[in-house]
């Protein structure tokens, strides 16, 4: 069982590379107009290599359960977090134009790539990545169909067309590559080409996070809200990790879905929320407060819900 600050000593590396990407933004060396082609090399040619290299010959993902129990929960998870978070947020007083849809996006969604896939790496080592990539596709249909209706109100159908990208399409390639065994026949020199793409997925993406971030740091006093800050926080590493750990204890699932499950339950929320405010018309400094609130505090709350679920569900 890895102790507190070895379980810290993982992802302080992560948190290192958002404020390398911060400070570059600061010095004048990633402007702006960098962000949005910088973000399109990932997500459309870095990130899918990832997902392909890590997804063909996996032998986790030769047990069936590791094919359809991953979605569903990504998706399920990922929805239930959105609407209790709707749910809690008109309780407490939280009312329409006054960020309590983005509240309920932001923090209802958990971070379900940048950090956690460093992190299972290793934790568990590189087989155990390709599940939680299968798992990412649920939350990816989540976060277009649930967490943009919340957010914006717009039809099923503009979200369900944001499915439709590289990542989704690799794994689909990937998965159709395991079944015919591309993974035995394919060139080593495209194995090579797609797994150093695949390498820079992280780095390049945790440093386009930093560059996003920086913009809101400029103003520190707006990144605390007295009434959002601590209610995210308590929603997003107090109420919602223990849910999860106590489904990922009950649930028929694999043991390597369990491991997905407790590196989840204690992420903090995900920027996206943050881009996706900002293009649907919701409020993207709402969204701000919710993240670097839950980041904050995950500094300390990650290791502690790590170490809880290693030594309870597994």
């Amino acid at each position: 069982m890895p102790t507190y600050f070895e379980l810290l000593g993982l992802i302080l590396p992560v948190f290192a590379m958002i404020a390398i990407g911060s400070g570059a933004r600061f010095a004048g060396w990633l402007t702006p107009a960098a962000d949005v082609s910088l973000m399109k090399l990932v997500v459309n040619v870095l990130y899918p290599a990832l997902i392909f290299r890590a997804v063909l010959g996996n032998p986790a993902l030769s047990d069936p359960r590791n094919v359809y129990w991953p979605p569903l929960i990504g998706f399920v998870t990922m929805a239930f977090g959105i609407l209790a978070a709707l749910w809690i947020g008109r309780r407490l007083g939280f009312e329409k134009g006054q960020g309590l849809r983005t509240f309920a996006f932001a923090a209802g969604i958990y971070n379900y790539g940048y950090i956690p896939i460093p992190l299972m790496e290793e934790l568990f080592g590189p087989d155990s990545i390709g599940v939680l990539l299968v798992h990412n596709v649920g939350c990816e249909a989540a976060v277009w169909t649930v967490g943009v209706l919340v957010v914006s109100g717009v039809s099923l159908r503009d979200g369900w067309r944001r499915l439709i990208s590289g990542p989704v399409i690799a794994l689909l390639l990937a998965t159709v590559g395991n079944v015919v065994g591309l993974d035995e026949v394919m060139p080593t020199v495209a194995d090579r080409v797609i797994s150093t793409a695949g390498a820079c997925a992280i780095p390049m993406g945790l440093i386009a996070i930093g560059a996003t971030l920086a913009e809101y740091l400029t103003k520190p006093s707006q990144l605390f809200s007295r009434r959002i800050t601590p209610m995210a926080c308590a929603l997003r590493l107090g109420l919602f990790p223990a849910v999860f750990l106590v489904v990922a204890k009950v649930l028929p699932i694999s043991p390597e879905m369990k491991r997905v499950m407790i590196v989840e339950a204690a992420m903090p929320a995900g920027i996206i929320p943050i881009l996706i405010a900002k293009h649907y018309g919701g409020q993207p400094l709402t969204a701000v407060q919710v993240v670097l609130g839950t980041t904050a505090v995950g500094l300390v709350a990650i290791p502690l819900w790590l170490r809880l679920g290693l030594s309870w569900v597994m």
